[in-house]
């Protein structure tokens, strides 16, 4: 006779302010040139994190790692106290992590409920298995209105939209996907006030939930006091700042990143 199968128990959520993110001596080179050396970071569960550095600090090539793109040369990962490999942008998904860049990746000349569904497409159930139009319609226009997202419709093709709504979709589409992480890796570049003001409300609304955690990337440091709970500086590929918000300013930060600046400038011309 067999033994009864015991229920299994569900994995308690990650309390709040608890790490969800840990990333320990990740070093990564591109031949000769060390990009990352020895990162050490942490997220927090439902935290907003800012990166700051300037360009070169090795930001993107981070971002690039947490998403998979990038497999870190030494160091390690952890996600909910758990050390993860991925071995692809997919492998990053499935544990819950999703990214948006400034170029969107999203398909012109679809219509913004296929835009939001790419790659998790609803079928009907039959031997063709056609797409299932109309339930993704529904959801999609309930899922924006959760998030204040707005569109002129569901059935507009995103090259109809302007350039802060069709960001608004493809984070839209990032959140729907990501079960833990969200990174935003320059989600403001060349959009002006009225578009931005769209993306960082909705930002805004997605850390109050508490839901997942962010990490975001930008370079104009308002918009990062206002996002931010937390701000992390990068230089020469480490973290050399990580500070709360609420104590510093975007006069001392700006101060620093300038007289970071001046430093280099003055070890290029004394190694040249």
């Amino acid at each position: 006779m067999s033994a009864t199968p015991q229920p299994v128990e569900p994995t308690p959520p990650v309390p709040a302010g608890a790490p969800v993110l840990e990333v320990r001596g990740v070093t990564k080179s591109f031949g000769v040139l060390r990009v990352l050396n020895g990162i050490d970071l942490t997220l927090r569960q439902g935290e907003v994190l800012g990166l700051v550095g300037d360009n070169g600090a090795g930001k993107s090539t981070l971002v690039k790692i947490l998403c998979g793109f990038h497999p870190p040369d030494a160091g390690e990962i952890l996600l909910e106290g758990e050390r993860v490999s991925f071995s692809s942008v997919e492998a990053a998904r499935s544990a819950g992590i999703e990214t948006v860049y400034q170029d969107l990746a999203l398909i012109p000349q679809l219509p913004v409920y296929q835009n939001l569904f790419l790659g998790h497409e609803l079928t009907r159930l039959g031997p063709l298995r056609l797409l299932n139009k109309s339930e993704m319609r529904k959801l999609t226009r309930q899922y924006l209105d959760d998030i204040n997202v707005n569109v002129p419709s569901v059935d507009a093709e995103a090259e109809q939209l302007s350039g802060g709504q069709r960001q608004a979709v493809a984070v839209a589409r990032a959140v729907r996907a990501a079960s833990k992480i969200l990174l935003l890796d320059e989600p403001l570049a060349a959009m002006g006030a009225r578009e931005s003001r769209l993306i960082i409300d909705l930002v805004k609304d997605l850390a109050t939930s508490g839901r997942i955690s962010i990490i975001v990337i930008d370079h104009n440091y308002a918009h990062l006091f206002e996002l931010c709970d937390r701000l992390n500086v990068m230089q020469g590929g480490r973290i050399t700042i990580d500070q709360e918000v609420h104590q510093t300013s975007i006069e001392e930060l700006t101060e620093l990143m300038v007289s970071s600046y001046r430093r280099q400038l003055a070890q290029a011309s004394a190694g040249a």
